[in-house]
């Protein structure tokens, strides 16, 4: 079967072109960049593992505070100390998008 040229063209732009969620930054399994975005959370002004933008729409996580049990993606447990990851929060150019949100943590 041959392609006619503006097959060949299609083809080339559908090969070229990047996955449709190629722009996520938070994968389906919870992590950036090896980091896993549920647990035990410290802010921190200095030396933090991960900069994170609060935002209202098109967060890459919604993230829920729990006091307990932050076994989950989106799940996050302040503390001051020990902290499985440090976070501090930015107003602009952060690693990733948050939403604090009462229900339904995760990746949206």
């Amino acid at each position: 079967m041959k392609c006619a040229p503006w097959c060949l063209v299609v083809l080339g732009f559908l090969l070229a072109s990047p996955p449709v969620r190629a722009d996520d930054k938070v994968g389906k399994d919870c992590l950036y960049k090896g980091m896993k975005l549920f647990g035990k959370i410290k802010l921190v002004e200095h030396f933090p593992d991960l900069k994170v933008e609060v935002v209202q729409h098109f967060p890459d996580l919604k993230v829920k505070q729990v006091e307990h049990f932050p076994d989950r993606c989106g799940k996050w447990q302040m503390v001051e100390h020990f902290g499985d990851l440090k976070v501090k929060i930015v107003e602009h150019f952060g690693d990733i998008k948050i939403k604090f949100v009462e229900h339904f943590p995760g990746v949206p």
